[in-house]
């Protein structure tokens, strides 16, 4: 099956959702200065399919407050320790945050966690799968690759009610 995309907007900027049909394959949030800030199909409307239309409405409950887990299916495609790191993304809480020390840890590999920051950042499909629960050791802020950096995921740490330094 082909993919498919669509553009919407959110309290973040535009937001770029790609689909195979079957589960969300990628998304990106538009902003300057980060390697993933720049919508692939350059903010064209696109054509949503069903799994995108979904996306859509859950992404605007999660704005409005009102979602803490997405339903909406996702294909993470990367290497192994990749998938592990995403896959542990994904049992962190909506609230709740952990440290790259903790992913390493939970990974199985304690002394990974700079290994651990390349897979947070290749993340495919940020906010479903939330990597911007990721904080440091001290719970200070750390980068964020999507969206305009660090703006951005204040904005969704904020959303959360996460505290952090």
């Amino acid at each position: 099956m082909s993919a498919t995309f669509a553009t919407i907007d959110s309290p973040l900027g535009r937001i770029e959702l790609t689909s195979d049909g079957e589960a969300i394959t990628y998304i990106s949030i538009e902003g300057e200065g980060t390697p993933h800030g720049r919508l692939q199909h350059g903010g064209r409307p696109g054509n949503p399919d069903a799994v995108i239309t979904q996306a859509t409405k859950e992404l605007g409950e999660y704005f409005a407050g009102t979602r803490k887990d997405f339903d909406v299916p996702v294909k993470l495609v990367g290497t192994p320790f990749q998938q592990a790191i995403w896959h542990e993304l994904l049992a962190i809480p909506y609230g709740g945050h952990a440290s790259y020390g903790d992913l390493a840890a939970r990974a199985g590999n304690p002394k990974a966690a700079r290994a651990v920051g390349g897979a947070v950042g290749a993340n495919p499909v940020p906010i479903i799968v939330p990597c911007h629960r990721i904080l440091a050791g001290n719970n200070k802020l750390t980068g964020y690759s999507g969206g305009s950096g660090v703006p951005t995921k204040i904005q969704l740490l904020d959303i959360e009610g996460i505290e952090y330094k």
